[in-house]
């Protein structure tokens, strides 16, 4: 795993993710819905961020929230995910990245089920998962 504040040159994140990937964890850009790797995925274990893979949600955490990417009602390190206000496409979000390298992971939204009545919405091409 990195350390938090890890830099590196555009080249070296070009290196080390895929085209799609770079695209979502570097330039925040949104995978198609019902699209990604991960959106059906029910296997128990630990999903990392894809780009330094410092560890982000458990499968515990995971639901089908219907909107066609993966849904988390927590992160399973509070701190592992950082959020920010996203004004971009003319509405108002709050954006999640990895606290660790920065990558985009998605967004957060309050219509989540309890306990925490949040949905993180996070792009499958920003994680990768190590199963238990």
């Amino acid at each position: 795993m990195n350390e938090p504040g890890m830099v590196r040159s555009e080249a070296e994140w070009r290196a080390g993710l895929s085209p799609e990937q770079y695209a979502v964890c570097r330039c925040s850009v949104t995978e198609p819905p019902f699209s990604g790797k991960w959106y059906h995925h029910h296997a128990a274990g630990t999903y990392v961020c894809a780009a330094c893979r410092s560890v982000l949600f458990g499968s515990d955490s995971k639901y089908d929230s219907g909107f066609g990417w993966p849904s988390f009602w927590q992160p399973l390190i509070p701190a592992a995910a950082a959020s920010r206000d996203d004004d971009s496409h003319g509405m108002r979000r709050i954006e999640v990245r990895c606290a660790h390298c920065d990558s985009h992971l998605g967004h957060v939204f309050p219509d989540g089920p309890k306990p925490t009545g949040l949905r993180y919405c996070i792009n499958s091409l920003a994680l990768d998962f190590v199963p238990a």
